[in-house]
């Protein structure tokens, strides 16, 4: 299969998503019970690839279901009888829509695939590009199902049948092929034609077969194969660690049988203990072995590192993070951090005897250790080393944790790692370094994907377990309590915070309100966590459009801050420019620009006139100056943010950007066009060369180009404008999104004022359709189209036309609207002159 691929890069098909974990040494086909090529023997294969299907693959775990999947997918694409093969770890819901979302990145840059999307403030590519990606997962299963391009989606080991809810794939040219340990009762793919399987374990044939084509050097070795064989069940994953220490060990399948029973005696397990207890021989065997090849026992703590992390891959950056380095290293005579060279030799002797695979190509998923061998290894560790080894662990994954985040095959990786060791040592959860620090930084990366679903759910789950564990310290006292009452806190607020991002912007206001009044009641109404509550309230009903239930919190927070830590405070300060912003949300401008001001001034002296901070507070105030009607007292201060973005973070910077369109929309706003039009022209410009033609913030600066030349009475400058920016928005964000249609409108405006009334019209009328299928009849968009349309009808001389939609209009307005609400009045109007017509 090939190599890791760069998303944002043109590709070509065939394309593969995610990496496909390696066959196994000597890998069986296993043509009886597993997967065939081609047409099978009397009983046919599970799998066969000349077949158009879908199979769901069901069996304990070791019976080699991965490896079946595995072996089907690099068939289909080694034949080239598939153009797209995407596998997906299916360890949770954020798995399976991240997996989508990474298919759609790949696929989108190649000829055919999905067109691209990208969202305001955004890169236009990569997932640092922070679209939302749950739609784009759904806008991936919806070009599969449409695709005349032949697909195959592997989703490997799902754990919850609920995760796969409304994600199945499906269409005419695609297979698929599920794989978990479930039982076949819960799995019901939603009117598919999917073949479903159990899994067993090897035939004694397909058995004899794997063990003589492994022990091929020396065929003395096979001496008492087809014995052994049926002493582990024909169990693939034992009979594959039994004959790689065999031919490690250069001993024969009968001295290996030997070993065998004297640790299952020893260990004091019965021939008929199933699968687990098997595993639990076969790895113990195994680990002795790996201590004869590695004198120092380096293998060791490893092997219980990587108990704790995802079976399903462990990324090669967590296993040599200095973190890895240092617990290892403890296991030596100086204890001195183990290097490099030291931890690859240990893999190598783990991977040698069949305790893990390596996957050398893949530096995501690079380290695998199957789930049964991992609950093996912890059951043997004592509780301190499995502390040790989970402390280890949790170091290791955040230090291969990049921040900011820019690969979401990596992310998802750590994200598996993550809720392994959180189950394998749910303790290290309480622990606030690192145990707390993972689970924080886990859930960010949720939050940073725009998983907002998975995000959610997440922080509940930690926000609850949390307060359980709080009440337990509480109990129990000391200072163990305040760091769990903290922890809880952190979960609550992001709880909150993923709410919001989810528009359950009433969820979240209840979060922070309950959170809020325990603050006030714990520690007081001064406090300093109490007032920051308060602020994260107000701040979440400022979203919700509820100003005027932010701001007698914004005035409580402000009037706190000033009291507990003084008027020049950074916090006090930041608490006055939420005041402001709240004030300006409430049309009491006024009052917004008197704070913004005095902020200002504060912030010159305390920070600097340099300071970030103060240059943001300059551009508010600015807009505040502008939204008040004093646009000449704003035009200065938009001039030297901008003259400050440009000296401090070079003209390219996207604040830079956003000052320079602000500047120009000053000058539009008091009819300089001709200052604006140039500063829009080089905006447009500069956006299109960094972020990209297809970013929302370039399409953006085009409508504004094209609107400054509409208002400079320069049609024939604007209406390519406004074409393209239509046709741009119907591309990116789709027919009806209302930016979309707030496009076509204008487009349809511009015609008018062209004179092309037939074009005008046409569009007029798609747009009024957009809005009430969209928005409904009565909002106030919808209004707003369908009287210029009834305008445009009045004006092409169709008056019994406008004034049936004139009548319509008015009677919706007088609903829906205030009575004294412009549009109202505008519209009484217009209806009045039509039937003076």
């Amino acid at each position: 299969m090939p190599g890791e691929q760069n998303p944002a890069a043109t590709v070509h098909w065939p394309v593969q998503s995610g990496p496909v974990p390696p066959l196994a040494a000597f890998y069986s086909p296993r043509p009886e019970t597993g997967f065939a090529a081609t047409g099978g023997p009397s009983e046919p294969p599970a799998l066969r690839a000349d077949e158009v299907g879908s199979y769901v693959l069901t069996g304990p775990g070791g019976t080699g279901k991965t490896q079946l999947a595995a072996a089907y997918a690099r068939s289909l694409w080694q034949s080239r009888d598939t153009e797209l093969v995407v596998w997906i770890t299916a360890s949770s819901r954020a798995a399976i829509l991240a997996g989508y979302a990474e298919a759609f990145a790949r696929t989108t840059s190649a000829p055919g695939g999905p067109p691209p999307a990208s969202e305001p403030g955004r890169p236009a590519a990569g997932y640092g590009r922070g679209e939302n990606q749950e739609q784009l997962a759904q806008r991936f299963l919806r070009w599969l199902s449409e695709s005349t391009r032949s697909w195959l989606v592997v989703l490997d080991d799902l754990t919850d049948a609920g995760d796969l809810t409304g994600l199945w794939p499906r269409g005419a040219m695609g297979r698929s092929v599920l794989t978990t340990r479930l039982p076949p009762a819960s799995i019901a793919p939603p009117r598919l034609q999917a073949k479903l399987v159990q899994i067993s374990p090897f035939s004694r044939r397909e058995a004899l077969a794997f063990l003589t084509a492994r022990l091929f050097e020396d065929t003395a070795q096979r001496n008492g194969a087809l014995d052994l064989a049926e002493a582990l069940g024909c169990l693939p994953i034992a009979l594959s660690q039994a004959a790689a220490l065999i031919a490690d060990a250069r001993i024969d399948c009968r001295h290996y049988r030997g070993q065998f029973g004297e640790r299952q005696q020893a260990m004091g397990i019965g021939p008929d203990s199933g699968y687990a207890a098997t595993v639990a021989v076969t790895w113990s065997l195994a680990l002795d072995r790996s201590d004869q090849l590695l004198p120092t026992a380096l293998a060791r703590p490893l092997l219980a590192m990587l108990a704790m992390l995802d079976p399903n891959g462990v990324p090669a950056a967590v296993l040599t993070a200095p973190a890895t380095r240092a617990y290892v290293g403890s296991y030596t005579a100086d204890r001195a951090d183990a290097p490099d060279a030291d931890v690859r030799r240990a893999l190598s002797s783990l991977d040698q005897v069949g305790l893990i695979t390596i996957d050398a190509a893949s530096p995501v998923r690079t380290v695998y250790m199957h789930a049964l061998v991992q609950a093996c290894v912890r059951q043997a560790l004592p509780d301190a080393v499995r502390d040790s080894a989970a402390a280890a662990a949790a170091n290791a994954v955040l230090q291969a944790w990049p921040e900011p985040s820019l690969d979401p095959v990596l992310d998802q990786a750590l994200r598996d790692c993550t809720a392994t060791l959180s189950q394998a040592a749910p303790q290290i959860a309480w622990t606030p370094n690192p145990g707390h620090r993972l689970l924080v930084r886990a859930g960010r990366s949720l939050d940073e994907a725009r998983l907002s679903g998975p995000a959610v759910a997440y922080w509940r789950a930690m926000t609850e377990a949390s307060g359980r564990q709080a009440e337990v310290a509480e109990a129990a006292g000391g200072e163990a309590a305040q760091a769990v009452a903290e922890q809880a806190g952190e979960y609550l607020r992001r709880l909150a915070a993923a709410y919001q991002a989810a528009g359950r912007v009433d969820l979240a206001v209840g979060v922070l309100t309950g959170a809020l009044e325990r603050r006030e009641e714990a520690l007081g109404p001064g406090h300093p966590d109490t007032l920051t509550a308060r602020a994260e309230l107000a701040r979440t009903y400022l979203a919700a459009d509820r100003v005027e239930e932010a701001i007698p919190h914004f005035e409580r927070t402000l009037a706190g801050r000033e009291w507990v830590l003084g008027p020049d405070h950074p916090e006090t300060l930041a608490a006055r420019l939420d005041l402001a912003a709240a004030y300006r949300a409430a049309g009491r401008l006024d009052d917004s620009i008197k704070v913004f001001q005095r902020t200002l001034a504060d912030q010159e002296l305390v920070l600097g006139e340099d300071h970030s901070t103060t240059i943001a507070t300059r551009g508010s105030l600015a807009a505040a100056l502008h939204s008040a009607g004093r646009t000449q007292d704003a035009i200065p201060l938009y001039a030297r943010t901008l003259a400050d973005r440009e000296r401090l973070l070079g003209p390219d910077h996207p604040d830079t950007l956003t000052a320079r369109g602000n500047l120009a929309y000053a000058y539009r706003s008091v009819g300089k066009l001709k200052e604006a039009i140039p500063l829009y022209s080089r905006t447009l410009a500069d956006r299109a060369r960094v972020q990209g033609p297809d970013h929302l913030d370039t399409i953006t600066s085009r409508a504004n180009l094209a609107a400054a030349y509409y208002s400079a009475r320069k049609l024939k400058d604007a209406l390519p404008l406004y074409e393209q920016t239509l046709a741009d928005r119907e591309r990116v964000q789709g027919p009806d999104h209302p930016d979309t249609l707030t496009a076509r409108g204008n487009l349809a405006s511009a015609y008018h004022s062209a004179g092309r009334m037939v074009t005008a019209l046409q569009l007029y009328e798609k747009t009024l359709a957009g809005y009430e299928r969209v928005l409904g009849p009565r909002h106030e968009n919808t209004l707003t189209s369908r009287a210029n349309l009834a305008i445009a009808y009045h004006e092409a001389r169709r008056t019994p036309d406008a004034i049936a939609l004139f009548q319509r209009t008015l009677s919706d307005c007088e609903q829906a609207l205030p009575a004294d609400h412009p549009l109202t009045q505008g519209v009484r109007e217009s209806l009045e002159a039509a039937r003076r017509t």
